[in-house]
């Protein structure tokens, strides 16, 4: 790392790299993550009493399915097109300190695991976090939320990037890690103190930083319970930021969106996810370029426009940072017409465009029209056939010779090759739908689950499971009639691929 964490110079509350501040407060009750427009005011000791299952790390995005995908939008590092993958900041420093990258294996519960089996230094391709190590070791962490820890968070500091719980099958053997940030340095980092917020038990203790850079501040492992960055600065702070789309489905014509606008922060970017998904609506998230072309700094204000003009609410926004904040603030963008539009975030003070997008009826009509063909697919399902003629009968039952179905015209059971192909195409709520839709039992599912730890081939055995109870019926055509109201239009749409 290029700079060493040094503590400002001035009157404000500073540590030596030796001391420990304890921190006293309680853990609350857990809850689910809420939201409410930017204009609504919000304290950052407001979500103090809330907080959230840490282990419900699922999406809710209709357009996506596989867990492949539903990760990208959890773990905004995945360099698939992910929100933390930035460009090179023109104010940040370049550092070409490259670090082994490790890809880790997704568990239940959102967490994550990896296996190093040398001494070195390695770095998670889908979090960031930069592990330090002196040995063989297997190491599982999961990202967590700010708003549930708002209360251990005191004045001066502030948040500085994402949340971790990280555990080790060998603890000393871990001797460093690095936290990302989502702060831009450019030439302020001297006037900053960089330091971690160690939750242990009911409490939590600030903690020296070994080091920081650019991206990414260190920490020497004390012992391992959450931790994540903490900054103080006698500066105003700057962010890289993120502006995150999602539009409302429903039945009308005209055309509803939320946009937020986020720390480029792993916990900020995940509590965005879940409130989305809690909420009263149903939303998909609109695939643009999230992050902003120019830093965001707290206190400023931001104007949404659109081209051509739409109602926005509300109108201009003071930017904070809402890691710890349990509602996440939002702007509601409102147009009558589905028309192609252009939104862009506007800081105030310059005129400069801070982000920019052009939305075009295609970025969400292909789901519309997938969700009414599902419809149209499922009425059709329960439909009489017509009677048809015997000349037609002869030749229809022909051709199902020809494809390998038998004389009668019986479907045949889906091959293992099918079911794989189904599924890969589950998304993180294939358990929910298992037990509703294929009348599958709990303790099934969680018995294949302690025998098989890779996720896909867990789908595949539960699936089969179905195929053999329903024994001749375990077709293409009944597994599309039970997963209609549920599945996704890509595995409607492989059912009816096998079935013809």
């Amino acid at each position: 790392m290029s700079r060493r964490g040094q503590e400002p110079d001035s009157g404000a509350e500073s540590l030596s790299s030796d001391e420990k501040e304890v921190v006293a407060g309680g853990m609350e009750g857990e809850g689910s993550a809420e939201e409410h427009p930017a204009g609504e005011d919000g304290s950052e000791n407001s979500s103090s009493s809330s907080s959230e299952e840490e282990s419900d790390a699922e999406e809710s995005d209709g357009r996506r399915s596989g867990e492949e995908q539903e990760e990208k939008e959890l773990l905004p590092h995945c360099n698939e097109s992910g929100v933390n993958c930035l460009p090179s900041c023109e104010h940040c420093r370049n550092e070409n300190d490259q670090k082994e990258q490790v890809t880790p294996r997704r568990l239940s519960g959102g967490q994550h695991v990896v296996q190093l089996d040398a001494e070195g230094t390695y770095q998670c391709s889908l979090t960031g976090l930069i592990f330090e190590v002196t040995g063989a070791v297997k190491i599982t962490y999961s990202l967590l939320s700010w708003s549930k820890y708002a209360n251990l968070v005191e004045k001066p500091w502030i948040v500085g990037g994402p949340l971790f719980d990280v555990r080790c099958d060998s603890a000393p053997a871990l001797t460093s890690i690095q936290f990302p940030h989502s702060l831009c340095l450019g030439d302020h980092g001297a006037g900053m103190a960089f330091k971690v917020l160690h939750i242990k038990g009911e409490g939590a203790a600030i903690e020296p930083s070994a080091d920081y850079s650019a991206s990414h501040v260190k920490w020497l492992v004390s012992s391992l319970s959450p931790v994540g960055p903490l900054i103080q600065s006698q500066e105003p702070v700057q962010y890289h930021g993120a502006v995150i789309l999602y539009k409302v489905v429903d039945e009308h014509p005209s055309l509803s969106f939320r946009v937020y606008v986020a720390t480029n922060n792993d916990s900020f970017i995940k509590d965005i996810s879940r409130a989305v998904k809690h909420s009263n609506k149903k939303f998909i998230k609109i695939d643009k370029p999230p992050v902003c072309q120019k830093l965001l700094q707290k206190g400023k204000r931001y104007r949404l426009v659109c081209e051509p003009e739409a109602e926005i609410t509300p109108e201009e926004i003071e930017f904070v940072d809402g890691s710890l904040l349990k509602l996440k603030s939002y702007i509601e963008v409102y147009l009558e017409k589905p028309d192609d539009f252009t939104l862009s975030l506007v800081e105030l003070e310059s005129d400069a465009t801070v982000w920019k997008a052009k939305l075009r009826e295609s970025d969400w009509i292909h789901y519309d029209q997938n969700k009414n063909e599902q419809k149209r697919s499922a009425v059709s399902v329960k439909k009489r056939k017509p009677a048809i003629s015997i000349l037609e009968e002869e030749e229809l039952c022909s051709k199902k010779q020809k494809t390998g179905n038998n004389a009668d015209g019986i479907e045949p059971k889906l091959t293992d090759q099918q079911l794989m192909v189904i599924a890969k195409l589950f998304g993180r709520q294939w358990r929910e739908i298992a037990i509703e839709c294929l009348q599958m039992e709990m303790k099934d599912i969680e018995q294949i689950q302690a025998t098989e730890e890779e996720v896909n081939i867990q789908k595949f055995l539960v699936l089969s499971k179905w195929r053999d109870r329903e024994q001749s019926n375990g077709t293409a055509e009944a597994l599309y009639r039970s997963l209609h109201e549920k599945a996704s239009y890509e595995i409607l749409q492989a059912l009816q691929g096998f079935s013809s």
